[in-house]
């Protein structure tokens, strides 16, 4: 086998090719496809930043480089948890919200024609395929083996099969 037939090339070049369609949508609106993804993870109850840091798979470091430029952009702003002190918590300005609609709309559209290319039948093995790459991945790290998705659990071995 060619490594440019191996599940990694496809995964790594699809997943660019994406990266680069959203950056450049996202470059219009003044943001990047990474402030996109937090702009749809907070919650209107404010996110804990160390939730943003394990949802996005980004060092703490970094998700902090990346909120204080969106906080200077005005799309966020930081308000200390009452509960604990050290809980710093998210919050979407209007400008945020804004822009989180937009970036919603554009996954979605986007989405939807894809769908409209993909019968059910085909996304779901889709989703079961890459639910059986992630719990390989933690099985070689030595991990738990991770939750079953939905999809999964809705896929009996005939459907695969035919």
């Amino acid at each position: 086998m060619k490594l440019d037939e191996t599940i990694e090339f496809y995964i790594r070049t699809t997943s660019l090719a994406l990266s680069r369609m959203y950056n450049s949508f996202a470059a219009k609106y003044g943001i990047t496809q990474t402030i996109g993804y937090i702009l749809t993870y907070v919650s209107r109850d404010g996110t804990p930043s160390t939730k943003l840091a394990q949802l996005l798979g980004m060092k703490n470091s970094s998700l902090t480089r990346l909120l204080k430029k969106m906080e200077k952009d005005g799309c966020i702003y930081r308000e200390v948890s009452p509960e604990d002190k050290r809980v710093v918590k998210i919050f979407l300005t209007e400008k945020g919200v804004i822009r989180r609609k937009i970036a919603k709309k554009t996954v979605l559209d986007f989405n939807e024609r894809l769908l409209n290319k993909v019968d059910g039948k085909e996304m779901k093995i889709f989703f079961k395929v890459f639910d059986i790459i992630k719990e390989q991945v933690a099985i070689e790290l030595g991990e738990s083996q991770l939750p079953k998705s939905k999809i999964e659990n809705n896929i009996n071995k005939e459907q695969l099969v035919q």
